[in-house]
């Protein structure tokens, strides 16, 4: 089947009823909004995350103004020091280094701490899992994570039920996770589930697990693992774990690392028809739209929509680092899928569908040939993609062919041993 510039309207217009309609572009991240979905450190976090990439100025400042009044909510005066600092000043005289905060929060943690330790070293052996406990508290209000991580593990080595053991966990893979330490987050998660059998979990506890595992697969790459890791999470999650994530982010995390890796029967099955999974993108309707685009065919919207989620995408914590990577592969999917069921293409009207020029078109069309994603070859001249695929009723003719070889070699095997045996030359079985 070849596709030229006549049927190119027609073709598009069945495919997407609605390819008319304009997409409505995302507006400006509203700030507030966005942390409001987080608490504690990762609120911070996210909040200087926004901070340091953002290109607007004014959002920026929005994002530092909002990090320094939440960082004097606790008690980490080194990352008050360090907002203070991307601060540089910009914010006037309210926004400057609170000496005074400083000192009264740093005076009243050498007081905690002082009571904290002398009250474990005359703890029974059944009460210092608590005062582990509480240590580890302290130490990560305060910014110490490696102190509060070697606290959670002596706790952890004081359990004695499954339940304690289970709860234990999540601490260490909570602090691991803000560490960038996944071998901790997986031996964590591992220990945990071990004792499953013994004391049946909440939902949210698994749930919990599941998205320290899709975020640790995320930042290893490990995109399909990711994926399947945020499509069980149950919608019982709610905002339990906002320390680290919240439901949005399981929808639009799940949903790119699906349309990433997933062939079109695992995105239908695992995705679409997902009732669990769907709850999570209703919350991010983009990318519900995206995946259902996808897998329609209507890859001029799917270009469109992933162009309008980038620029936020950028500025979170934990996709940015991905996002160009994620796009690469969604793109590369679907320029597979679009040249699949056509034996010529004009590379002028699929460079039209995929938002580029012919020349970069040719490139990323010349990548997927040389890495034998795609069967076709390019004629440069004309700007026409000539696909290849496999006749059907040969591969069906040939595979016969070969088994047929193959029973006769068989079959001769066998009668030459019947002959020998007959003979008196060949052994007994």
């Amino acid at each position: 089947m070849e596709i030229g510039a006549d049927s190119f309207e027609q073709m598009t217009n069945e495919a997407s009823p609605s390819i008319q309609q304009q997409i409505a572009v995302i507006e400006q991240l509203d700030i507030k909004a966005y942390t409001a979905l987080y608490s504690g450190r990762t609120k911070i976090k996210r909040l200087l995350f926004i901070g340091e990439k953002c290109d607007d100025v004014s959002m920026q400042l929005e994002a530092l103004r909002m990090a320094y009044d939440e960082v004097k909510k606790g008690e980490d005066t080194e990352l008050f020091k360090k907002v203070v600092k991307e601060i540089g000043g910009r914010l006037g005289p309210d926004y400057g280094l609170d000496l005074s905060w400083i000192q009264e929060v740093d005076r009243h943690a050498r007081m905690t701490k002082e009571k904290l330790e002398h009250e474990r070293s005359s703890m029974s052996i059944e009460r210092k899992y608590i005062g582990y406990m509480d240590s580890g508290d302290f130490y990560y209000a305060r910014g110490a994570l490696g102190d509060a991580l070697k606290n959670y593990q002596r706790a952890y080595d004081y359990c004695r039920v499954a339940p304690q053991f289970i709860s234990t966990c999540e601490p260490v893979i909570l602090v691991s996770l803000e560490m960038g330490n996944f071998s901790y987050v997986w031996s964590y998660i591992h220990k945990a589930t071990s004792h499953f059998e013994k004391a049946i979990p909440s939902h949210i506890s698994v749930a919990k697990l599941q998205c320290a595992a899709g975020l640790a697969n995320l930042e290893v790459n490990q995109y399909k693992n990711a994926a399947q890791e945020f499509l069980d999470v149950t919608p019982l999650l709610g905002d339990s774990y906002s320390q680290v994530i919240a439901c949005q982010d399981v929808g639009t995390y799940g949903g790119l690392c699906a349309l990433a890796t997933f062939d079109r029967a695992e995105l239908k099955v695992k995705v679409i028809d997902n009732a669990k999974f769907q709850q999570f993108l209703e919350l991010v309707p983009q990318v519900r739209k995206l995946i259902l685009d996808f897998y329609s065919s209507r890859y001029r919207l799917c270009m469109d929509y992933l162009t309008y989620l980038k620029p936020n995408l950028l500025l979170d914590i934990h996709m940015h680092d991905h996002v160009e990577i994620l796009y690469t592969r969604i793109r590369n999917k679907a320029l597979i899928q679009y040249a699949y069921p056509y034996s010529s293409l004009d590379m002028k009207i699929m460079a039209t569908v995929f938002k580029t020029d012919v020349t970069e078109l040719q490139q990323d069309i010349e990548t997927l040939i040389t890495t034998n994603q795609l069967k076709a070859r390019i004629d440069s001249v004309n700007k026409v993609l000539y696909t290849h695929r496999e006749n059907v009723r040969n591969s069906t003719f040939r595979q016969v062919l070969e088994t047929g070889d193959m029973l006769e070699r068989d079959a001769r095997a066998t009668m030459h041993r019947v002959n020998i045996l007959k003979s008196r030359y060949g052994r007994r079985a």
